[in-house]
This record gives structure tokens, C-alpha cells and sequence, in this order.
């Protein structure tokens, strides 16, 4: 191994000695693309991030993908109808795979889970897990996009304790009284019929807990450890105040904890200063926990493994829900590449 190979493979080892149970958290949905004519149609990538809570939510997005590549990208007329012909598809059915001037899409499925030690804490970010030389905590500060450019590669080369948790992951499935008997039964169809898993890179979340209670997400999932540190660091200082009522919704957007507005009480600026100073502890150095108000805020490590068969990644369960069903998202774009604004994409172009 290469000297940041091994320190990562000793991060790994460590971690796993230290965190041997699992915490699953449910199913994420993205979509996957693959050019059948290239690398023996093994090789997908990642065009919708696999971190969205419902299949429909990721549908969605590859509407919109493709909606805006036949707005901005296609080079005819022929390419433009072929784009806007999936898009009436996407807006009208519930679809989780078509083809498009020769790119298979997928709708697919993720597991989301955590590592958690005995005592039931939640694995931070480990010393290996990527940072930035420079930590900006600016709040427009650009930050990478969870799975951009990440190719799906069932056949990479992998450390031995990556090929040993893609082992041990294999039978993983939902079990017990407190899921409903559809979703055990599909879970357990899904080891058979998409035995092997597919370990996606490591992302990064806000998890809270206040008291005894256990620990829920507080954010969605980040790249990096730091780009969930700074949103943690706006949530304590800017949005959490507003949310308790210690700054108005409508005060300016650079009022914030450690600045607050002149003529608030002496409670409010008690209660302000411990904001700030929990989200002050969270920039000296690589902080991974802080506590204010008696809620406990903590940057986790979250994992999500694809299952994978013959024909490539797993697609959303008959059990999995959706929160809303397909409907027409952007104006209507005609063969020519002009944007009716006034008509609804689902609308037929008036005589």
C-alpha cells in the first residue's frame, strides 16, 4: 500500500474496533447513468446524488436534468425531441429507468447506515476523511457536490477491510416487528436478487440529541466533515436564534449570535453568547461535538451501500414511498429550444 493508503486502512481498522454495531437510518434514492457500449456495461456514474428521502424526489431531478440539457445542450432538433420526449415520460409516470440518445438512466437505491460503539454514539469523521487545507467558513463559501463525478465500479480494486465490510454486508436486511411485513419481504428478496453491495464514499451530517434521547439528523448530507461543521456553525449562530425567537425572522441577514442587535435583553444575550460560543469551539481545530442549550450537536459519518446484481444497481422497492407523485416541473420547452412561459410543460401548445 501507498503511505495514505495504509493511514486509511488503519483508520478503518480502528474504527471497526471501536464502532462494531450499525445504526440504519432507511433508504436514499439518486440516479445513476451508463453507456452501454463502454466497459462491458459494468461501469454506472452518478448524475443525481444518492441522497434524496423518496424515489419520486429523485425522478424529479432527473426531469429537471434532463429538461435543462435540452434547453442548454442539445444540438438539434432530433436530440431536443428525443430529451423532451423522457421529460413528458418523467412528468406523467413513475419511471425508474429509460434510455436517451443512447445513456441508460436508473433510478436507484442506497442503504444509509452509521457505526455506532457501545454506548450508542454515532462515528465522527475520522483522521483520514478528507478536509480542506484551509478551512473556509464562510456561509456562500463553494463546497463539492455529495457524489459528483463518482463512478460505480462494482469490480475496483478495494483494501481488505473494505472487501471484508462488503462481505460482511451482504446479508443485511430489515428484520423484526417494527417494519411493516412488504418491506422485510422486499429486503429479503433484494439479498437474492442483488447479493452483491457496493460501498459509496463516506458522507457527513448534523445528528442532535437533547437529554436521554436518542440521536436524529439535523442536516442533509454533506461532502466533506468541514462543509457540515460550517453548516452547523450557521445553524447555531443564524437560523437555530430565529427559530427560538431570540432574533426576528425579519431582522437583517447580519444579525446572527455573535452579532446581535442592539436592545435585546440581558436573557437573550445570555442565551445568544452560548450559541456563539459553541459554534466559536466548533472553529478552533477539527471539532466534531458541541453542546448548547442542552441540545447536543455532533458531525457523523454516514455510509450508504448500493446492493448490486447482474443488470447493475438496485432500484427503488415496491415497498419504497414516495411523499408525492410525478407532475410537470418547468415550462414548456419546444423542439427549437424556446421556453414557453406561460404554458405549464404538461400543456399542449395553443392553436
Amino acid at each position: 500500500m501507498e503511505p495514505v493508503e495504509a493511514a486509511m486502512e488503519a483508520d478503518a481498522r480502528d474504527a471497526a474496533a471501536s464502532h462494531s454495531a450499525l445504526a440504519i437510518r432507511g433508504p436514499l434514492f439518486g440516479v445513476a447513468a451508463q453507456n452501454r457500449d463502454q466497459d462491458g456495461g459494468r461501469r454506472w456514474r452518478v448524475v443525481v446524488e444518492v441522497t434524496h428521502g423518496c424515489p419520486q424526489q429523485a425522478r424529479d431531478a432527473l426531469n429537471s436534468l434532463l429538461w435543462f440539457r435540452a434547453k442548454d445542450e442539445a444540438k438539434s432538433r432530433q436530440e431536443r425531441r428525443a430529451l423532451l420526449a423522457a421529460v413528458a415520460r418523467l412528468q406523467a409516470e413513475c419511471v425508474d429507468e429509460l434510455t436517451v440518445l443512447g445513456t441508460r438512466y436508473r433510478v436507484v437505491r442506497a442503504e444509509e447506515y452509521a457505526a455506532v460503539d457501545a454506548h450508542g454514539g454515532i462515528e465522527t469523521p475520522r483522521p483520514t476523511d478528507p478536509e480542506p487545507l484551509t478551512p473556509d467558513w464562510s456561509p456562500g463559501a463553494r463546497s463539492p457536490r455529495v457524489d459528483d463525478g463518482l463512478a460505480l465500479n462494482p469490480d475496483a480494486p478495494l483494501s481488505p477491510l473494505q472487501a471484508a465490510e462488503r462481505v460482511a454486508l451482504r446479508s443485511l436486511a430489515y428484520s423484526g416487528s417494527g417494519f411493516p411485513g412488504p418491506v422485510v419481504a422486499d429486503s429479503a428478496r433484494a439479498v437474492e436478487s442483488h447479493p452483491d453491495v457496493l460501498l459509496m464514499p463516506a458522507a457527513f451530517l448534523i445528528v442532535e440529541r437533547t437529554g436521554n434521547g436518542h440521536w436524529s439528523p439535523g442536516s442533509g448530507l454533506q461532502a466533506t466533515a468541514h462543509d457540515a461543521r460550517r453548516t452547523l456553525d450557521f445553524a447555531l449562530t443564524w437560523m437555530e436564534p430565529r427559530t427560538r425567537g431570540l432574533i426576528p425572522y425579519d431582522a437583517d441577514r447580519t444579525v446572527d449570535a455573535r452579532r446581535p442587535a442592539a436592545g435585546n435583553t440581558d436573557g437573550a444575550v445570555a442565551k445568544l453568547k452560548e450559541f456563539a460560543q459553541a459554534a466559536d469551539r466548533l472553529r478552533a481545530g477539527r471539532c466534531d461535538e458541541v453542546e448548547a442549550h442542552g441540545t447536543v450537536y455532533r458531525i457523523a459519518r454516514s455510509r450508504r451501500l448500493l446492493r448490486w446484481g447482474p443488470d447493475g444497481p438496485e432500484y427503488p422497492r415496491p415497498s419504497d414511498t414516495s411523499t408525492h407523485g410525478p407532475a410537470a416541473l418547468h415550462p414548456r420547452l419546444d423542439e427549437d429550444g424556446t421556453v414557453h412561459f406561460d404554458e405549464p410543460a404538461g400543456d399542449e401548445p395553443a392553436n
